[in-house]
């Protein structure tokens, strides 16, 4: 279990990071809201709750439980010194799943993180969605986003993607490919034209299309997605 602490406070944070660690969560420790903003922005997909502190040097606990909630719906929980209500009901509001004023017990603040937890992962996942990383593919709208920015795709480079994510981790030929598209789209596409789309999804969906790492070729047998 992988937890997000952004505590300013060396002396807390070696702390709580010591204490996690005998509770067996891993914990990824960041001193402020912009070391905090590139772990969520590029690796909130590792992530399973976040612990904020909500006064930070150059930002706000708000802002990055916001920011949060925009990639994935994960608890949060607030860490503050401050205990009264309007900072309460802000964070709230803001779609935090709980609060625990400083100072606190590790104990009861690991039982209020294993509580939300649970209540996470008593809630039903959605049908309509698929996430592969960053990527969350919408197959009730029909729409691909990138860390919650939608990705516009023509019809054929949609339904090319949604093949590879009803496979994950499964290499599939380019001639099972050009099948299933048949089968889908109903039009013609030939196996140049299969690179071009392949080539297309890359350029939209991968942080560096020339060296993937969402649409992985394997040699001599076709592609994959995911592991």
């Amino acid at each position: 279990m992988k937890i997000l602490l952004v505590e300013d406070d060396r002396t807390i944070a070696s702390g709580l990071e010591f204490s996690l660690k005998q509770e067996d969560f891993e914990t990824v420790l960041c001193p402020n809201a912009a070391s905090a903003t590139d772990i969520i922005q590029n690796h909130i997909e590792e992530i399973d709750l976040c612990l904020f502190d909500l006064n930070l040097p150059d930002g706000s606990g708000y802002d990055l439980c916001e920011l949060v909630k925009k990639h994935r719906d994960i608890p949060v929980i607030f860490l503050t010194a401050y205990d009264d209500e309007v900072n309460v009901v802000m964070g709230l509001d803001m779609g935090a799943d709980d609060y625990i004023t400083k100072p606190f017990r590790i104990r009861e603040l690991v039982s209020r993180m294993k509580t939300v937890l649970r209540r996470y992962h008593r809630q039903p996942q959605p049908k309509n969605t698929i996430d592969i990383e960053s990527i969350q593919i919408n197959t009730l709208e029909g729409k691909v986003y990138k860390q919650g920015k939608e990705i516009l795709l023509t019809a054929l480079e949609y339904r090319l993607f949604l093949i590879f994510a009803n496979h994950i981790g499964q290499v599939l030929t380019r001639a099972q490919l050009l099948d299933r598209i048949w089968d889908v789209a109903g039009d013609f596409v030939n196996d140049n034209t299969l690179t071009v789309y392949i080539k297309r999804l890359r350029e939209k969906l991968e942080d560096d299309p020339q060296n993937p790492t969402l649409i992985k070729t394997v040699r001599g047998m076709g592609y994959k997605v995911g592991e």
